[in-house]
C-alpha cells in the first residue's frame, strides 16, 4: 500500500464546502493564498485522488507535476490505492471521498483558516479515528 494522507483546510467551525467550492474561494488574504500553495507545493510529484469537482478545479499548470486521479463511487478503494504502491498518495475531495478513504490515511495535515461564514459541508472529526 502507498503512503496515504489526507490535507484540507477548514474555517473556523469546520467549513469545507460551499455550493461545490471551498466557502474561501477567491479570498486573496495572505493566509488563503498560502494555504494553496503549500497545497500545490506538498502534493508536488505526489498523487492526487480526488472527486470530480477537486479535480475540475486544478489549474493546467498543477497537472503536469503531480498524477491526479478523478475517483468515482464505482471505483473499489483498495484496487484504487493499490494502483500507487510505492508512492505518497493525497486523498482530496470533501465528504462523500472522505467517508470512503478515511480508513486508509494514514495522516491529516489541516489548516483552520479565519473563516467563520457560511457553508454547506463540514469537516467531521471522525474521519481522524477511522485511520490506521
Amino acid at each position: 500500500m502507498p503512503q496515504i494522507r489526507a490535507m484540507c483546510a477548514i474555517g473556523s467551525r469546520g467549513q469545507l464546502g460551499l455550493k461545490g467550492q471551498l466557502p474561501w474561494e477567491g479570498r486573496r488574504e495572505p493566509e488563503f493564498a498560502a494555504d494553496v500553495a503549500r497545497f500545490f507545493e506538498e502534493t508536488r510529484g505526489h498523487v492526487v485522488l480526488a472527486g470530480p469537482q477537486t479535480t475540475s478545479a486544478f489549474p493546467p499548470w498543477a497537472l503536469s507535476d503531480r498524477t491526479v486521479v478523478e475517483l468515482r463511487s464505482s471505483m473499489d478503494p483498495v484496487e484504487t490505492l493499490s494502483r500507487f504502491a510505492d508512492r505518497v498518495v493525497y486523498i482530496g475531495g470533501g465528504p462523500a471521498v472522505w467517508d470512503v478513504y478515511a480508513p486508509f490515511i494514514e495522516r491529516w495535515d489541516i489548516t483552520r483558516l479565519p473563516y467563520d461564514g457560511e457553508a454547506d459541508r463540514w469537516f467531521d472529526p471522525a474521519w481522524l479515528t477511522r485511520g490506521k
